[in-house]
């Protein structure tokens, strides 16, 4: 029987071949009471757990492939983090002390109070990260209860494998690499899980979010994965095969064309120069960002020195990260987003933020609340400016006030370095990012007052659509098309240009090509965007002519129906 399931596309591609399902610990473990004379055997059988887990962990790092993604190596570093946590490693002893219960049931009880303090965490990216607790969790229990530590893969070399599981671990992802699976595709996960991230960087098709497909795929049936859908066909008939066929050369013949475009330059048919640059969460991702041929980077996450940690990463410990990102790009703009972060259990001294996390205190409200925080990593980025061309942007501004508390503290900072004959760039520059719909309609003021600006657009949906983009029961309300989207967008823009300041775009509408002709018609001229996206949207760029935009992109200005929206925006893509 053919059916189709649908999940969230987080790698692109078509993929046909054969399911191969992969066994994993279910979580749900047995719980019972230890006699009082039984309970340090029981905490010295947790130690040997973790011990177990740690040694294996670090055999993984070993053995990874020479040719594997550097995101491979940094993520098993923050699984071993998370593993040699307090919270994970010595929380549950207290519980089987205290509670007189068997190791397993104190660790998924540790485990589900952390989880329940990640789901607090309002920003999407950081409130994934509960995924690395659970993968480590998982490996801990495989310890305790002697299964194997890893995902069970055994394919033949000669057939084409899709890897159906409920979930996947970097460490799992380093064999998957070695057997090279066609594509995989997941129950949980999202666009900004390890595993996405790692499937990206592998160029490999993948959808993950499907719920329940480790359930009702078998073993063996047939499957096409449309990683750009997001979409799972099962038992394909003969015309439906056929025509994935036919997609999937077109979609592999038109990615060997894209490589070629890595050394060209992102040229309209008219003349125009575009800059394309590259968002980044970790140094390690400058090897895809030069892969990729990008002018600079566009947006440095500076939140992984703050993750899986009890304390605050110093000064010194910053500067040198900023410093390797700032020199590997070798004079091309870095642009270092400061910390972007809600209230954060893992920071201390961090406030909380309420109980509503999206309306609390995060970013740069955070940064203003914490000075010395803040402080700190000013000194470290202004310290960084001195080996590259490094700028400061600054998260989430909504009023000027912020911008001139913002301000006044980058002047303390600089005095301070100045004071003690530390060398900065004096000229480095400073930029908002725009994406809270006041800050948007209020542009012009913020771009009088500023170097650049940065369209966030993930966060400027969210807020102007009133959409938690991660709760599945709306997620059909986001609407990169919306007209009130549009209309923020091109304000934005224009306030820019009349300022005379660049603005660039560093959201997901950066990185969708199809958005790109769109974009261009707005008026933007720099996009920033994750690595394996730039090939698709320079391709755009070098196909189009902007004044052949004008006509199109003003109808879609005052267009307020969604269905002749898209009927225009084909138009512009045709």
């Amino acid at each position: 029987m053919s059916f189709t399931v649908h999940g969230t596309g987080v790698s692109g591609g078509i993929a046909i071949g054969y399911a191969h399902l992969v066994s994993q610990v279910a979580l749900e473990v047995a719980h019972y009471v230890l006699p009082k004379q039984n309970i340090g055997e029981e905490v010295a059988r947790f130690d040997a757990a973790i011990e177990t887990t740690r040694l294996e962990m670090e055999a993984l790092r070993e053995h990874i492939p020479a040719n594997a993604p550097a995101e491979f190596d940094a993520f098993l570093d923050m699984h071993l983090m998370i593993l040699n946590d307090s919270t994970l490693c010595e929380a549950p002893k207290e519980l089987i002390k205290s509670q007189q219960c068997n190791a397993e049931w104190a660790l998924k009880q540790q485990m589900d109070s952390l989880l329940a303090q990640f789901e607090e965490i309002e920003d999407s990216y950081l409130r994934e990260r509960k995924a690395d607790v659970i993968q480590v969790v998982e490996r801990v229990l495989k310890a305790l209860l002697g299964h194997p530590s890893h995902a069970n893969v055994s394919v033949s070399p000669e057939q084409s494998s899709i890897l159906v599981a409920h979930d996947l671990s970097p460490a799992d992802m380093i064999l998957f690499k070695r057997h090279q699976f066609a594509a995989f595709i997941t129950d949980v996960g999202g666009t900004t899980s390890h595993t996405a991230i790692v499937a990206r960087s592998l160029n490999i098709p993948s959808v993950m979010a499907l719920h329940h497909a480790r359930q009702i795929i078998r073993e063996q049936e047939l499957l096409i994965v449309d990683g750009a859908q997001g979409v799972i066909i099962v038992n394909p008939d003969k015309h439906v095969l056929a025509e994935y066929k036919l997609r999937q050369n077109q979609y592999d013949l038109e990615k060997q064309k894209l490589k070629r475009l890595k050394t060209a330059r992102a040229t309209t048919l008219d003349g125009t120069q575009i800059e394309l640059q590259a968002n980044i969460e970790l140094p390690q991702d400058i090897t895809k960002v030069r892969e990729a041929g990008a002018t600079g980077i566009g947006l440095f996450r500076s939140e992984f020195l703050f993750l899986n940690r009890d304390d605050l990463p110093d000064e010194e410990e910053q500067f040198l990260a900023y410093r390797k990102v700032a020199e590997d790009m070798k004079g091309l703009p870095v642009t270092i987003r400061t910390l972007d972060l809600g209230a954060d259990k893992q920071l201390n001294g961090a406030t909380s933020s309420g109980t509503n996390p999206a309306l609390g205190l995060r970013a740069i409200r955070l940064c203003l609340a914490e000075p010395q925080m803040f402080h700190t990593q000013l000194r470290a980025i202004l310290r960084a400016s001195h080996y590259g061309n490094v700028q400061i942007l600054i998260p989430m501004l909504s009023n000027l006030s912020e911008l001139y508390q913002s301000l006044h503290l980058i002047e303390h900072a600089k005095q301070n370095l100045a004071n003690t004959n530390i060398p900065f760039n004096a000229a480095i520059k400073i930029g908002g990012m725009i994406e809270i719909p006041a800050a948007a309609l209020a542009a012009q003021a913020f771009a009088r007052k500023l170097d650049f600006l940065s369209i966030g657009t993930n966060d400027l949906i969210q807020y102007t659509l009133a959409i938690d983009r991660t709760d599945d029961s709306v997620a059909h309300l986001y609407d990169p098309l919306h007209p009130a989207i549009l209309q923020l967008l091109a304000h934005t823009i224009r306030s820019a240009d009349k300022a005379g300041i660049p603005v660039s775009v560093c959201g997901e509408m950066a990185g969708d090509a199809t958005l790109t002709r769109l974009m261009l018609g707005l008026g933007l001229r720099i996009f920033s965007m994750h690595p394996t996206h730039l090939p698709s949207v320079k391709q755009n760029i070098l196909k189009t002519s902007l004044p052949d935009l004008t006509i199109l992109v003003n109808k879609m200005l005052k267009t307020d129906e969604s269905d002749r929206m898209y009927s225009l925006l084909h138009k512009l893509n045709a």
